[in-house]
């Protein structure tokens, strides 16, 4: 009898460790397409496309081989806020960093002043739910545009 216990326990938690692991990491998190452009005195700087999630920060890097300090740093913390979603926004250049929080809606565009004068740094951003129609028809675009290629995306 002893032993059945232990196989019933030992079965229940492989059950309980197989249901983890198949449930997703966050419960109800909105998987989000980020098209993000860095602009430094009116000059792009960097052009990531990042997929993340809501409830997920986000980071991503651009650092070249040997390189002591990375070309920039962005980190994105998106949550959904009803049907917009809050994003806190954070850009670390080698001589200048810069940090905002705003709300956007599915399929909007901002552009965010992140220095001190106007032109100093700034973000285009664009967010998108993944999956929608609209998301859909930005990847045919790429895609037929011969734009789109493994290298542009960033997970």
């Amino acid at each position: 009898m002893n032993r059945t216990f232990r196989d019933v326990v030992a079965g229940l938690a492989l059950l309980v460790g197989l249901a983890c692991a198949v449930m997703p990491s966050t419960a109800g998190a909105e998987p989000l397409y980020f098209a993000v452009e860095v602009w430094r005195e009116g000059r792009l700087v960097a052009k990531p496309k990042l997929l993340g999630e809501t409830g997920r920060t986000l980071r991503a890097e651009r650092r070249r081989p040997g390189a002591p300090l990375a070309d920039y740093r962005l980190v994105l913390s998106p949550s959904a806020k009803g049907e917009s979603f809050h994003l806190k926004l954070d850009l670390l250049l080698p001589e200048t960093e810069g940090h905002s929080e705003l709300a956007l809606l599915h399929g909007q565009q901002r552009r965010l002043q992140l220095g001190s004068v106007p032109g100093e740094l700034e973000v285009s951003l664009l967010l998108m739910k993944v999956d929608s129609p609209e998301f859909r028809a930005l990847m045919e675009l790429n895609t037929a545009g011969g734009k789109g290629s493994a290298s542009a995306w960033s997970i």
